[in-house]
């Protein structure tokens, strides 16, 4: 090789050895820290999440949320539940907007909407099709953002935030949280019955622990916190705890 080659491989080398921007985006997104809380239905995950993201100055995702977008979505459009490729269709175009505690679905404040019993148990249902719940990842990837984030749902440690600093697993007995779901649907002006609630809960519990994608469970080191005795402070204070050891 000619000495006069050796700039011009050298140059070819450099030009060759640009960054990904893809890679680049995703290496900068893991270094936002996550926390995540995962847990059943009812089990007060998303009003512990919430606290610590305002407690922390980090933004909120309420994965549920977007399998409730979804249902509701279906239910609207009259596309069932059987339909797998409509729903992922539904989910890759899903026009939702998140201000502050309202849920904007194509424009439209649906933030009680998505929390009728129906739409609840629909949800359940469209989120144990793996296609449904590849089609969101991309969204919830792109809550990641600065200066934090505290995101609630099923599997956002185990699947959607593996690399997470802090990993929660947030559960209550299953009386204790057909109690607040109860509550919760009555303040919200939908009728209620504790006996179907529970068995609901227990429907729900083991649809979400035994599908074959992404199935409800604490993730590899994972804080179990059971929350069956604990008011909402008591909760938030040891989540925050937790995080400052971190």
């Amino acid at each position: 090789m000619r000495r006069q080659d050796l700039p011009r491989l050298f140059r070819g080398i450099r030009a060759n050895r640009q960054p990904d921007p893809h890679l680049t985006k995703i290496a900068m997104q893991q270094r936002i820290p996550v926390l995540t809380i995962d847990g059943p239905t009812a089990s007060g995950k998303g009003t512990v999440a919430q606290l610590v993201a305002h407690e922390l100055g980090f933004h909120y995702l309420d994965s549920g949320a977007l399998y409730r977008l979804t249902a509701l979505s279906a239910m609207r459009s009259g596309t069932e539940l059987d339909n797998e490729a409509g729903l992922v269709r539904l989910a890759q175009r899903l026009p939702c907007t998140f201000v502050g505690e309202k849920v904007l679905l194509a424009g439209d404040d649906v933030s009680q909407a998505i929390r009728a019993e129906e739409v609840g148990n629909n949800a359940s249902k469209i989120a144990a099709l793996p296609p449904v719940r590849q089609a969101l990842v991309e969204l919830q990837l792109g809550f990641r953002t600065a200066p934090g984030l505290v995101a609630d749902g099923r599997d956002m440690g185990t699947v959607i935030f593996p690399d997470a600093p802090l990993k929660v697993f947030l559960t209550a007995s299953v009386e204790r949280r057909a109690e607040r779901r109860y509550k919760q649907l009555i303040d919200k002006g939908f009728p209620a019955n504790m006996h179907d609630l529970s068995n609901d809960l227990r429907e729900r519990d083991a649809r979400d622990m035994n599908r074959s994608s992404a199935p409800l469970k604490p993730a590899e080191g994972a804080h179990l916190l059971d929350t069956s005795e604990m008011t909402v402070e008591q909760a938030v204070h040891q989540v925050l705890s937790w995080y400052a050891a971190v």
